[in-house]
């Protein structure tokens, strides 16, 4: 008896330090990793303020997060004289100097164009999730469905009635490096997952699955929530009842 009571307090230690572990686990490294972009954006920007701006030379202890708070500043402002006629006359005349330039203008072009179709309103980078049959028949691949866009890839090799799609198939644990793919069309099967939750079970190797959408089945015609799946079996239910009711005695 006394071996059972030990077993079932060192069962309860361990996943008493099991449940703390999943609170405190993703919390810590949440801070760490928030602490690190503080303390690298404070490296490059601090060393730039003026002396007798910068409260790190009149107080007895470093303030984290000044240099952050500046740069954020800077840059709203340089947004802001950028949104007028001069401000855009003077962006015009820099990239028009980089332009110029035979590798810059190659590297700015291109990470330009990056960066505003990510954060522009009107990017659409990723439109959905789908799977696609690589690298072999019978293994399926989690896939970011880019956009379809006319290039001179898909007049190249675009069938009539399947156009090519560009899709991107991330690696796992980290969904920022892939590959680009041109797949048509019809070898992409869709899934309902948002582009977040297919972030989600990328990183965490499939251990993190989005919960599956209940669906609507139709029962005697009505429409049930989160029904059963199997047709065959929702047909049979009605049957069943009717049988129970028929077998019943009239009173």
């Amino acid at each position: 008896m006394s071996d059972a009571l030990k077993t079932s307090g060192m069962t309860r230690l361990r996943n008493y330090f099991l449940t703390g572990f999943i609170v405190c686990a993703p919390l810590a490294i949440t801070v760490y990793i928030a602490w690190s972009l503080i303390g690298w954006v404070d490296s490059w920007v601090k060393p730039y303020i003026p002396a007798r701006y910068n409260p790190d030379t009149y107080l007895p202890f470093p303030v984290p997060g000044f240099g952050l708070i500046v740069a954020l500043v800077l840059i709203t402002l340089i947004g802001f004289l950028t949104a007028n006629i001069v401000g855009r006359a003077i962006v015009n005349f820099g990239e028009r100097l980089l332009g110029r330039m035979p590798l810059v203008r190659g590297i700015y072009g291109s990470l330009k164009q990056i960066f505003e179709t990510v954060l522009s309103n009107k990017g659409d980078m990723f439109r959905q999730v789908g799977l696609v049959e690589y690298p072999r028949k019978g293994v399926w691949s989690l896939v970011f469905v880019a956009s379809d866009k006319e290039t001179e890839i898909n007049q190249k090799l675009d069938q009539e009635g399947d156009p090519l799609i560009a899709v991107f198939m991330p690696c796992t644990p980290n969904p920022t490096t892939g590959f680009l793919m041109y797949v048509h069309k019809s070898e992409i099967v869709p899934l309902d997952m948002s582009i977040e939750d297919g972030a989600k079970l990328i990183v965490s190797a499939g251990m993190v699955a989005p919960e599956v959408k209940a669906k609507l089945v139709t029962l005697n015609g009505e429409p049930v929530e989160g029904g059963l799946a199997n047709p065959a079996i929702g047909a049979a239910q009605p049957a069943r009842s009717n049988r129970t009711a028929s077998s019943r005695p009239n009173r």
